[in-house]
């Protein structure tokens, strides 16, 4: 267990034009800043440019996992809408989503694709033809880890599209809301609000907390950094292992073929992966990639199930530390839900933010949380979504058929998951709840005492005493801190050892 668990540095943005109001005799945990620039990551963009027009899909690469446009999915219940069902009344909504489309991180795949050409060009020279000749005058215009113009505008989308189907919720409710986020979801956060409030009334109608993405400082939306064995190579590691398998089979010919056509230097599997990626982060930031067009129609769907793999044994149910790092959120939607505070403290939930009603009251009809796909698809996994993981482990020689763990539509860009709370029939009295993952009703079986239901509903106690229950279940000392291996073959499918 981390030793300094409850450390922790928040910082609320003067969204309500003055710092957050506590108790009387507490001291505020929260540091004033002058700038949002000084928190987490700014966000450097070294080479950014500005997107030009031009006659290209956005929405043409569905194949690129978590560089995948957010839209609508098949994996729900059919016939099921994520409209409010009839005869039931909305009494809460829980909102967790990932930040919108962005710029790679400066040490990704495609900067260092970028930087291998550059080098390649510099020395003996760098020859290409076909359809590679785009590269005799290509330079790598992407800037680092900030939401692109285009993401920026999903979720504002977002927030709009939130504020029309839950507005009304927010009619009896007199206190500021409290939305979260991480550091580095920060700019998405904002970009949310100013859909969701209106960007003149944005700065009074609602506080950010800012949850610090760092060592030591516990963190339930970017737990990664309490949970040691999940930046272990031998652990988190899995899913490059996995995945890099079945990059050495399904870009095999795309390997002879674009080699052909370039003399200087040796493409290997994981350079054309980035090139692939190089497709979807161009295409969401400048509105046009040369590289999407080298790869077939299979090669694109090679490199979804590629990512699947990835997400699978490194982030989902294949991977030990998974139900671990998605667990501490399950105990705030606890306390959410029931209205009473944790007293447990043995996961990434910070105590000194929970312990403080101003920093996490429970008695907002809107609940609004940004995170990140990883942790995403952590949570999940916590919430034992089993249908998502029905037809695990997956293979790393072929792609199967009939596959229901799809990365692409569980994490993608401005991802969302809306857990609504219900009465039905209509009261004052919520009776019932239910989970809409990007629009897709997700059916409830796999969690204990939940029935089948045509519009994914649960017994709302029936839905808390088994998160209660998954709580107790998932060891997150043992999944983060014990000395373990993963198993092969790896056939996890719960996110954790037993």
């Amino acid at each position: 267990m981390l030793t300094s668990q409850n450390c922790f540095i928040a910082v609320v943005l003067s969204c309500a034009g003055s710092a957050l109001a506590l108790p009387s005799g507490h001291a505020s945990p929260f540091v004033g800043v002058s700038s949002t620039s000084q928190v987490g990551f700014p966000g450097p963009t070294p080479s950014m440019s500005i997107p030009s027009r031009h006659d290209h899909d956005l929405y043409s690469n569905n194949n690129s996992r978590s560089m995948a446009i957010y839209r609508l999915v098949v994996f729900g219940l059919p016939g099921a809408s994520p409209l409010v069902p009839e005869g039931c009344e909305i009494t809460q909504v829980h909102l967790l989503h990932r930040h919108g489309a962005r710029y790679p991180t400066s040490d990704a795949s495609p900067a260092l694709l970028a930087a291998k050409l550059h080098t390649a060009a510099a020395g003996q020279g760098l020859n290409v033809s076909g359809p590679l000749s785009f590269l005799s005058n290509w330079t790598y215009k992407l800037g680092a880890e900030i939401l692109t113009p285009f993401g920026r505008s999903q979720m504002f989308d977002l927030g709009v599209g939130f504020r029309v189907k839950y507005g009304e919720l927010m009619k009896d409710f007199d206190d500021l809301p409290v939305f979260r986020t991480t550091s580095e979801g920060n700019s998405s956060s904002l970009s949310f609000a100013a859909g969701f409030f209106g960007i003149q009334k944005m700065a009074s109608s609602y506080h950010q907390l800012i949850m610090i993405e760092a060592d030591n400082f516990n963190n339930t939306l970017a737990p990664y950094d309490n949970c040691p064995n999940s930046n272990t190579a031998s652990i988190a590691g899995v899913g490059n292992v996995q995945s890099t398998k079945w990059a050495q089979i399904y870009l095999k010919q795309a390997a002879q073929r674009i080699s052909s056509f370039v003399q200087g230097v040796e493409f290997t599997p994981t350079d054309l992966v980035a090139m692939q990626q190089l497709c979807a982060y161009e295409t969401v930031a400048l509105g046009f990639s040369s590289f999407c067009e080298l790869f077939t129609q299979q090669e694109w769907q090679g490199y979804a199930y590629h990512d699947d793999l990835l997400f699978w044994y490194s982030n989902g149910p294949g991977n030990p530390t998974s139900a671990p790092l998605g667990i501490g959120y399950i105990q705030e939607l606890v306390s959410r839900l029931t209205q009473t505070p944790i007293t447990e403290f043995n996961t990434s939930v910070n105590k000194t933010i929970v312990s403080n009603n101003a920093t996490f009251p429970l008695n907002q009809p809107i609940y609004v949380d940004a995170s990140h796909d990883t942790i995403l698809t952590a949570i999940y996994t916590a919430f034992n979504f089993t249908s998502l993981a029905a037809t695990g482990p997956l293979p790393t020689d072929h792609i199967p058929v009939g596959r229901t763990y799809h990365s692409n539509q569980l994490a993608p860009f401005g991802s969302n998951l809306v857990g609504q709370v219900l009465s039905c029939p209509a009261s004052s009295k919520p009776t019932h709840i239910r989970w809409i993952l990007n629009d897709g009703v997700l059916p409830l079986t796999g969690i204990k005492g939940c029935q089948a239901n045509k519009d994914g509903l649960c017994d709302l106690d029936t839905f808390i005493a088994a998160m209660k229950q998954r709580i107790q279940e998932v060891d997150f000392n043992f999944g983060c801190f014990a000395n373990y291996t993963v198993p092969v073959p790896d056939n996890l499918v719960t996110g954790q050892l037993f």
